[in-house]
């Protein structure tokens, strides 16, 4: 997380909603050879865990022997910020985001818990998709049994919450107002519009 404390926000609510509105995030886990990372959707069950799956031969599942510390960080839109967008002298570049880390404990579930957290999964991205929700029950029983042979479900429970809006508070409001208006003529990063709301968003109160 930036450092700096105007940028820095843990607020559980604020951090969950984020994460939970995202639903994809990168789950890192450390190991004797260096960090181990997976790149995987998720659910949020309840206010402190949240349940994914990995596929068998995933080497971090090879470390879950017993609970270990990991680490799900959740990113949002990104932007590069020319200097010259703020209209105010010496300023230096820098690159504008939104970003959450969720610490906890990681476990295997048993195999039980498999479907009902596939289940949850595609049922929490559906419900967003204007179309009748596609379920599971679609799926012939014995290519999900062979598809779920393939995934182990894991779940980190979550020890520690920490997020950064990194949206240019640490400027004047106008030239915050004025780098975001800039920044929609076309700038490195992704989903720069979103970004471009949240930066109004600071400025303005």
């Amino acid at each position: 997380m930036h450092p700096n404390p105007v940028f820095r926000d843990a607020d559980a609510g604020r951090c969950l909603d984020f994460a939970r509105a995202r639903g994809f995030g990168t789950l890192i886990l450390s190991a004797e050879t260096g960090p181990l990372a997976a790149h995987l959707p998720f659910v949020i069950e309840g206010d402190g865990r949240i349940g994914m799956h990995l596929a068998r031969s995933n080497p971090i599942l090879r470390r879950l022997d017993t609970p270990q510390p990991a680490l799900l960080a959740v990113t949002g839109p990104d932007g590069y910020v020319s200097p010259g967008w703020y209209g105010i002298a010496d300023q230096v570049p820098t690159w504008n985001y939104v970003a959450v880390h969720l610490r906890g404990r990681l476990e295997r579930r048993p195999a039980a818990a498999l479907r009902p957290h596939l289940a949850a999964l595609s049922a929490e991205f559906e419900r967003r998709l204007a179309k009748p929700p596609w379920r599971m029950e679609k799926l012939d029983e014995a290519v999900l049994a062979r598809l779920e042979r393939m995934i182990v479900p894991v779940l980190l429970t979550i020890e520690y919450h920490d997020g950064s809006w990194k949206l240019g508070q640490n400027k004047p409001a106008a030239a915050r107002l004025s780098a975001a208006e800039a920044m929609l003529t076309g700038t490195p990063g992704s989903e720069v519009a979103a970004l471009v709301e949240l930066m109004r968003g600071a400025a303005e109160g």
